[in-house]
């Protein structure tokens, strides 16, 4: 996607070829800074530290961390090291696994001297398998949009909700949810944005609106819980979010506040639809609500807000009093139940096991090795 308009991915290799480039989202909205991740060590602490963030992009962080392992030291104990640095990094997002899973089978066969180049090799294999499965999804996704702008007004936009970012930021290239809004845009449609600013660590604010700015696209950042409201009005025409894990049946594992959108949508009849890369399946889970390891973050994510003063310097304030106890979970899951549909780089498919099963056999083979 675009950046003051110049095409860029999330994650690149520099000129020398073996160095990683990635987009450090820490610093934004205020600062545009591009990380080099060097060694594995380094890869795995862009993952933790969300330097990287977004299922897809963690995804592909991992595998070329995989690479950084095997350039420093390709042997066993080596690839087994870095697969078991790298997995502990998240525990929510299952494309980690997915991607360090499929670098490890590819990898261990191999002779020691062939697996750096194989590891680059694989590793950009997924990261452009990322940007068609997204386009994908972009594609099958617009059809949804333009199936409402027929129905509307001339000159009526279309309005569509989104929570936390699942943009091009948290992929390599389109994003999940934003892949069928940017497609929209570019093709001159009428679309507009409302942006959840998706406390606490405001990935809404400061990322998705950042991204669709610097494209071009119209949005408008609320709160957190202005959504309920805009729905009772009639101003949301569908809920696209993405995901971190879908559950065999169709269950949703997405950022905290996910669930309470999907409530809102159905109770007011607004399509509610999640937007997944196959490798986001995890075929191996039934039950998202008591299966799914929901991530606790540090208390500082709520306690503590950053931004840009008057006079130009990015500060950190407190704003809850000393001594108050903090609950911070990072995610919530949202039942197969309410859910409209899942895009997919295959079609828009029930959220049940049937549908899941029949569209991507091929995962759930690999969810029984």
């Amino acid at each position: 996607m675009k950046v003051e308009g110049k095409h860029i991915r999330s994650i690149w290799l520099g000129p020398d070829g073996w160095t990683v480039s990635a987009i450090d989202q820490r610093r934004l909205p205020h600062d545009f800074v591009v990380a080099q991740l060097t060694t594995c060590e380094s890869a795995a602490d862009a993952i933790r530290s969300m330097l990287v963030r977004g299922a897809p992009l963690i995804g592909a962080t991992a595998a070329y961390g995989m690479a950084l392992a095997m350039r420093a030291d390709s042997s066993n104990a080596a690839l087994d090291h870095a697969y078991k640095m790298l997995i502990a990094t998240r525990p929510t997002a299952i494309n980690l696994r997915w991607a360090l899973d499929q670098m490890r089978s590819m990898l261990r066969p191999l002779p020691p001297p062939e697996r750096t180049v194989a590891a680059y090799s694989r590793a950009a294999e997924i990261a452009e398998e990322d940007i068609a499965i997204n386009r994908a999804i972009g594609q099958h996704g617009l059809k949804l949009i333009e199936a409402i702008t027929a129905a509307k007004k001339p000159g009526e936009r279309v309005n569509v909700l989104t929570h936390c970012n699942a943009g091009w930021l948290a992929t390599v290239d389109w994003g999940t949810a934003t892949a069928p809004i940017y497609l929209a845009h570019d093709l001159g449609r009428a679309v507009h944005v409302w942006v959840d600013e998706t406390r606490p660590r405001n990935q809404g604010a400061s990322l998705t609106a950042w991204e669709l700015g610097h494209h071009g696209v119209p949005h408008t950042v609320i709160p957190d819980n202005t959504g309920g409201h805009l729905m009772q009005h009639g101003l949301v025409d569908l809920v696209i979010v993405g995901t971190d894990r879908v559950t065999a049946n169709g269950d949703v594992c997405n950022k905290i506040g996910t669930y309470l959108k999907a409530l809102a949508a159905h109770d007011n009849g607004v399509p509610f639809y999640v937007a997944l890369p196959s490798p986001t399946i995890d075929f191996s889970v039934d039950d998202g609500v008591r299966e799914i390891p929901i991530e606790q973050r540090a208390a500082d994510e709520v306690t503590t807000m950053t931004g840009r003063t008057a006079d130009g310097r990015i500060e950190t304030v407190r704003i809850v009093p000393e001594g108050s106890p903090v609950a911070n979970y990072g995610f919530d899951v949202t039942p197969a139940r309410l859910v409209a549909g899942l895009i997919t780089e295959r079609g828009v498919l029930r959220a049940d096991r049937a549908a899941l099963s029949a569209a991507f056999p091929e995962r759930i083979a690999a969810a029984a090795e």
